[in-house]
């Protein structure tokens, strides 16, 4: 698995990540309950998948710990274009692998221009083409 950091689930807030079942997640909603006469605070948590839009719903004490992906944001240049799969080589350790490209990007994209990539957890998403100004 990717790489993880600890966090309480209390200190979360909308549109933060974390992960749930194994999938990074963005937060939506958030409900706080109060702590009852020997419990403590519960907190309500429902979050959207990063990569397969699923909404997950956890309910968990507010001092517990969740596990909050670290997003590596990297740059590649693209190979060659198949249908919607990109061939791209990372910028700096110069790998070369395949990304899917998103629907939104379909069409926009070219052989030789650079993209921006997101290393979640174990999976590289394509999220946007670079321009000479970024």
């Amino acid at each position: 698995m990717g790489e993880v950091k600890l966090t309480s689930v209390g200190s979360l807030q909308k549109g933060r990540y974390c992960v749930i079942d194994g999938a990074a997640c963005s937060v939506t909603d958030m409900k706080v309950s109060r702590p009852g006469k020997h419990g403590h605070a519960k907190v309500n948590l429902t979050a959207v998948g990063l990569l397969d839009n699923k909404k997950r719903n956890i309910v968990m004490p507010g001092h517990d710990m969740i596990e909050v992906p670290v997003i590596g944001k990297r740059n590649a240049q693209v190979l060659s274009i198949h249908q919607d799969v990109a061939n791209v080589m990372d910028s700096e350790n110069y790998d070369t692998f395949d990304l899917k490209i998103p629907a939104d990007l379909q069409g926009q994209l070219s052989e030789g221009s650079t993209i921006v990539y997101w290393i979640i957890l174990d999976d590289k998403v394509m999220k946007q083409i670079k321009t000479d100004g970024d």
